[in-house]
């Protein structure tokens, strides 16, 4: 008759066995990132250069916007310079990501009444660049419009609603869901832009 062996089996008190927790918040904010005259500096670039219809990858009627692309050669070092600095120092506090820089310039983003909107989406999408933190900053005075608001989901029915405050920057991971509701009056400008690093893992 053959002896049964039994091996030693680890007993642990939990289920879990957690290395560490979870750093990552859902956003992060700073106000006064940007003064009113900058905020309508920015808005006249990229209205002279002209704005275009933006698109989703598949045509839908999630988004009516239209957009400008800006870049360095804009003459704009030192919007690239404000959010480069903002961005290290809550990063460093909020989240916590290997990151390599801005790859895609500032999309500036000009929602008008009556239907101006950007409906539910993510930043990130399969092969494409591994966008990990996405920001976008308030450039209109929230007087000057109704609705727009920038709304952030995470398992709240409801979503999140940010500060509309002009010169607000606001910073989330690029996986998480929003929106921006629909303008209602008057016209709502921001700008955003995606920080891209490693693949995550």
């Amino acid at each position: 008759m053959s002896e049964v062996i039994k091996l030693h089996e680890p007993k642990f008190e939990n289920s879990s066995w957690n290395f560490e927790t979870d750093q990552v918040n859902l956003y992060a904010f700073w106000n006064n990132a940007f003064s009113k005259e900058e905020c309508q500096t920015i808005i006249n670039i990229a209205k002279d250069k002209g704005l275009v219809k933006g698109k989703t990858r598949e045509e839908s009627d999630v988004r009516d916007s239209k957009i400008s692309w800006l870049y360095a050669t804009d003459k704009i070092d030192w919007l690239f310079r404000r959010v480069t600095d903002i961005t290290l120092n809550l990063n460093e506090r909020f989240f916590k990501f290997d990151l390599f820089g801005i790859n895609e310039g500032f999309q500036f983003t000009n929602y008008e009444a009556p239907s101006g909107k950007y409906g539910k989406h993510v930043d990130r999408s399969m092969n494409a660049s591994v966008r990990k933190l996405s920001i976008s900053i308030q450039l209109t005075n929230p007087e000057e419009y109704d609705g727009g608001e920038l709304k952030l989901y995470d398992g709240e029915e409801e979503g999140i609603t940010m500060d509309k405050t002009q010169g607000t920057l606001i910073i989330f991971p690029s996986y998480v869901l929003h929106e921006v509701m629909p303008v209602t009056k008057g016209e709502r400008n921001s700008l955003v832009t995606w920080v891209t690093g490693k693949q995550f893992k």
